[in-house]
Formats: structure tokens, sequence, C-alpha cells
């Protein structure tokens, strides 16, 4: 008789992984190189050097090295709160009715509540080395905030975070928990930035935008001494970082011999999206597997299932780097009334890449049904999502629902990239029916298309 698959998979400490995998080595077609905005070359380490840490610049520009190692000071953190657990969401399954099997691997079970304590860790381990004394950052919904001030406080560095403003309005007790680890929060756009008042000159009501938010803090930490910016998603050493999580995703999947026909994840930025394919990915590209990739984005931020893939800025003030990415412009600005988190303008390159080249699927999703899904799962399997968690819990439940139809077996691993205890309102909005969808009008979009630089590569 075939051994029970247990309602939780757990690895032991000594099988979480030591390396973080590089995706770009086992792709034949690479992301086009990140461009100096003055020049239009390749950007070099001398180029980044003065806005990032040293050590992850140099794994922004690694493309050859399949696995590196995480360090020992790093793993510290990690086995506070790692391995995490890979889930059988049998209880979903029977409410469904369907066929198939679902997992999910949960990254809430850490302070900050989500996956991003997995780069947190790394970065500010990495500034620490170096020498530096403090960071700044950026925040929309406020978890990439909360995994860096409690990785600061754990290395002992300062640090100062600028909050999308509509969010730090939404999201009050986010704000409490990143000043409780002592980070200094300020919400964006603000008056203590060139930057922050000249988005506030144009639009002083304006509720802010992560672009915004960018902008601020890279300006800060380049005329801040021993200071330098760090960045929760979109640049490709982050979604290495992240990587621990398809790593341990596979390994626990490995143990009974399951090979996922379906792979879900929530993409704003693509970190946690990144983290949970790119080892599965990586058989792909290897002709190991068919499996397909299914990225879930909100309708009100649709960068991939409407946005062009050009060179872009990371931030509205247009001073970082160029990325060739799926994007809406470094202008755009999602409603106010946007809950559901997956805010920024564009997306990692390797995941717009791997769109483009066929290898990930993408849909968007308006909010109310996201919201919808996720009091669903959380009836079923006890445990509250986070709204940008939800649109791949939707998406997962669409394809259940298919099997169901269709009377496939298909296993279906999705990403529960963080817990939703922070976002009660935007809970309470749906609850009282408040809650609103915006998808933004083709004439929106064209103004953030607008902002997208004029130059030949975009031609």
């Amino acid at each position: 008789m075939a051994r029970k698959i247990p309602t939780r998979i757990y690895l032991s400490e000594d099988e979480m992984p030591t390396s973080w995998y590089n995706l770009r080595a086992d792709m034949k077609e690479k992301p086009d190189p990140i461009l100096h905005p003055g020049t239009l070359k390749p950007v070099s380490l001398a180029d980044m050097e003065p806005v990032f840490c040293t050590e992850p610049v140099k794994q922004e520009l690694d493309e050859t090295t399949r696995f590196i190692p995480i360090p020992e000071g790093i793993q510290d953190l990690y086995r506070a709160y790692r391995p995490s657990p890979l889930i059988r969401a049998y209880y979903l399954e029977k409410i469904l009715g369907t066929p198939a099997e679902i997992y999910y691997k949960f990254e809430g079970t850490n302070t900050s509540g989500s996956h991003k304590l997995n780069s947190a860790a790394a970065q500010a381990f990495y500034a620490k080395e170096q020498g530096l004394t403090s960071l700044t950052t950026e925040t929309g919904a406020g978890q990439w905030g909360t995994a860096m001030s409690m990785a600061c406080a754990f290395y002992g560095l300062d640090l100062t975070v600028y909050m999308v403003k509509v969010s730090s309005e939404q999201k009050p007790y986010r704000k409490a928990l990143i000043e409780t680890y002592g980070a200094k929060l300020i919400p964006s756009p603000s008056n203590t930035t060139e930057s922050g008042r000249k988005i506030l000159e144009q639009d002083p009501n304006t509720g802010g935008s992560l672009g915004c938010a960018i902008s601020e803090a890279v300006e800060t930490a380049v005329k801040t001494d021993k200071c330098r910016y760090v960045l929760g998603s979109v640049l490709n050493y982050v979604l290495l970082h992240q990587t621990v999580i398809g790593l341990e995703a596979k390994a626990a999947l490995d143990k009974y011999k399951i090979k996922p026909d379906i792979i879900i994840g929530c993409a704003g930025g693509g970190s946690n999206l990144g983290g949970l394919l790119a080892p599965f990915m990586g058989d792909k590209l290897r002709g190991k597997s068919n499996t397909r990739f299914i990225a879930v984005e909100p309708a009100s931020c649709p960068s991939f299932t409407r946005g062009r893939y050009a060179y872009d800025f990371g931030d509205t003030a247009k001073t970082t780097p160029l990325i060739r990415m799926m994007t809406l412009g470094s202008g755009f600005v999602p409603s106010a009334n946007h809950a559901g988190g997956l805010r920024y303008h564009g997306m990692n390159s390797v995941l717009s890449k791997l769109y483009k080249d066929g290898y990930v699927e993408a849909r968007s999703e308006a909010q109310t049904d996201v919201f919808s899904a996720a009091v669903q799962f959380m009836k079923a399997e006890g445990i509250l999502p986070a709204p940008e968690s939800s649109h791949a819990i939707k998406a997962a439940i669409d394809e259940a629902l298919e099997c169901k139809k269709t009377g496939e077996k298909k296993v279906i691993l999705f990403g529960l990239s963080g817990t939703g205890f922070f976002d009660m309102t935007a809970f309470m909005a749906y609850n009282n029916k408040t809650m609103n969808d915006h998808i933004p009008s083709d004439e929106e979009l064209a103004r953030g298309f607008a902002t997208l630089p004029d130059i030949p590569q975009n031609k």
C-alpha cells in the first residue's frame, strides 16, 4: 500500500539548503543586462557599489555560478524559522471536491510574517560584514519593511524605511511593528528628501507608490555615510536569496516522489514567485520536466498581462539603473483603493524573460475575487493568508476546479508567501462590501507608458 502523504512535510535542520540556486546559469537565453542610465552600457560593480552592498551586487552580475554558498552567519538567522513547512491542502481539496493534489509552501512562520526575511537576512548580514552602520529601504504593504527591520535588529544596524503613504495609513500595525524593531519609518512621498518634495509639488494628495519610496530611500542612502540602499524584490540577487523556498519545496516533494504539474505564485516584483519556481524551472530548462508555471498579479497593477517589455527605471525619480522587464512605466501609480499588495510597476528581469520566451504563464485577478479565495482558503485550512498570497490561492482553486471538470488528477503547488494578520482593514472592507475593484483603463496605462525612457533599446 502506498504510504500516506502527511499533512505537513517537514525537512530537518540538516536538510536546509546551504547554497542558493542561480537560475540564470541554466538559461540559454539570458535576461538583457542592466544598463547605466547615462551611458546606456551594462553596469559594472563600480557603478552599483555607491548605492548597494558589494556582495549582493556581485551576485546580481553573476550569470554563470549555479550554486552560491549561503554564509554561516546567514544560516544562523535562517535556522530560527527555516526549514518552513510544505503542507498538503487536504481540507481545501475536500471542500472543492477535486481529484487534484494541492500543496503549498508556507513562508509565514517567522515574526515578520512573510518570505521577505530570506533576503533581508542576507542583505543585512552582507552590510554588517562590509562595515556599514545603516541602511535605507522602501516598503509597500509593509512585509519587506518588517523583515528588514527584524534583520537589522538581529545584526545591529540602523534602518530607515520609506513606506508608501496609503499603505502606512491602511496598515498602522505594520508601522508599529517596524518601529518596535527600532527602525525609523517615514510615509512616502515625504518632505524629507528632494525627490519626495518634487513629487508632492506635482501632486500634494498622492497616496504614493513603491517607485516614489524607492527614490527617497536611494537619495537618503547616497547622502549618508556608511549607508546603503537595500531592495526587497525585482533585482536578481533578491530572487537568488529566495530560492531557499523552491529548494526546500523540491526536497520535501522528492521525499515522496511527487512531481508538480502546476506551480503558482503571486507576482509583484517577482521574488516569491521566482524563489519558488527556480529549481523546478531549472529542471524544465534542462528538459527534465514539463511543469506549467503560472504568475498571478492584481488586475489593478498588471505588469505581466498588460505591461510592455522594455527598459525602465526602478523608481519614480528615475535615479536607478535601467532594467529590461515587463513594466507599466515607473510613473504608474496604482489606485489608492487597491488593498491587495503587489503594487510595483515592473517585474524581475529573469521572470520577464521567461514570460516572453513562453516558459511562464500570467493572469490577473480582481481584488474582490482574490479576497473571496482567501476567505475560502482560511475556512478550509485554518490559516489567514496575506492578500498577496491570495492571488496564488485564487489561481490554485481555479486549476483544482478545472481538474474536477476534467477528472484529471494533477499535482498543484503554490506559494503561501505570508500571513494576513496586518491586513485586517482590507478584510474588513471585504466583509463590509466596501471593497472596490479598480482595473486601469488604457488611458491610465498610457500615462505610465509615457514615462518609459526614450532610448534606442526601447524603439
